[in-house]
């Protein structure tokens, strides 16, 4: 081996023959992913499509919905498919930091006391922050550190998460009574915000079989968890054109009101725009999009496809917003209709 290759190995970096492999290895289980999770998800085609982007761009997940709509159960699913460690946390109002994250405990051994940590929680790969608005911000922002740097610190001490590592964090949003709304600045961590819907009757029949039954069905693993940091990199190598990145970019600088070129209606009823982020996870999701449907390239369709996902927990509506009952969705709408798009076939 040359010196080269093991300094390429060192780094982690893919060599172009791993790529093509991992692309083909994508491609060729797509239909099985979706197979192995129907066995268990009935519908929600578009949150699954969601959560699988997440995870190849290596993001975190607000997932909202109301009670009973298998959040759980989805995200137990995508770690079995991946052969991710999962845990849950269910928070709650006497949730404190350490509960998350680990302590330090004096123990004793051969007659000589010493500090050790314990690990907590959040030291898996998938991470589900059950009802993640039920604890007070101080644990809230608990997860801060470990969902930008990959890391906790306690007693001064840095320990790093094994990789790879995801926040998948739910939200109830029917009953907000002795709840605690997430700060800006933490949602803006979040990669997408998915909103899981109630299910078409026909579905929500299949559901109601399935569950009433003895059969359970088991959702088998396709990949190793090792890919995953892989696939991240196949994800940013995906070729993506100028237009298509400065139309990102445009769809999120529209949403800020005040500045030049923003719409009427965003300085009428918008609060607080999308940041940087939003761009960023626009154009990397919109890769992970393409990569996931079999294609070499970036449309603007993908752009269009990510554009609520990614702006929901972004834009803030003012109270007149609020007052006219216009809802972040319209928002979005309206802002896909004002940005002109770049001239490019639209691939669904």
């Amino acid at each position: 081996m040359s010196e080269t290759e093991e300094v390429t190995q060192e780094a982690g970096e893919l060599t172009p023959e791993r790529e093509r492999e991992l692309i083909t290895q994508l491609r060729s289980l797509r239909k099985d992913i979706d197979a192995e999770l129907s066995k268990v998800i009935i519908g929600q085609k578009d949150v699954v499509e969601q959560l699988l982007i997440s995870l190849l761009s290596g993001g975190h997940c607000l997932i909202t919905g109301a009670p009973g709509l298998a959040k759980t159960l989805l995200v137990n699913s995508i770690a079995q498919l991946f052969d991710l460690n999962f845990n849950r946390i269910q928070f709650t109002p006497d949730l404190m930091p350490a509960d998350i994250t680990g302590t330090e405990v004096l123990e004793e051994e051969d007659g000589h006391r010493r500090m050790r940590f314990i690990p907590g929680p959040v030291f898996a790969n998938v991470l589900l922050a059950d009802e993640i608005n039920r604890t007070p911000p101080k644990t809230q922002s608990a997860l801060l550190e470990a969902m930008q740097e990959h890391q906790v610190t306690a007693a001064g001490r840095v320990h790093k998460l094994e990789e790879p590592f995801f926040v998948l964090a739910t939200q109830n949003p029917i009953e907000m009574e002795g709840t605690y709304p997430l700060p800006e600045a933490q949602l803006d961590r979040f990669m997408f915000n998915v909103l899981i819907d109630y299910l078409p009757e026909d579905d929500e029949v299949a559901v109601v079989q399935q569950t009433t039954s003895k059969r359970r069905e088991k959702v088998n693993s396709l990949f190793a968890g090792s890919v995953i940091s892989e696939l991240h990199q196949v994800v940013q190598r995906v070729p993506i054109a100028e237009e298509v990145v400065r139309y990102a970019v445009r769809i999120a600088a529209a949403s800020r009101p005040g500045q030049k070129g923003s719409p009427d209606f965003i300085n009428e009823l918008v609060s607080w725009g999308a940041g940087l982020r939003a761009g960023q996870n626009l154009v990397l999701g919109a890769k992970a999009r393409a990569l996931l449907n079999g294609r070499p390239y970036v449309s603007a369709a993908d752009i269009q496809a990510l554009a609520k996902p990614v702006l929901r927990h972004r834009i803030l509506p003012n109270y007149r917003a609020e007052a006219e009952g216009i809802t972040t969705e319209t928002l979005v709408d309206r802002l896909l209709q004002h940005v002109a798009h770049p001239k490019q076939e639209a691939v669904a």
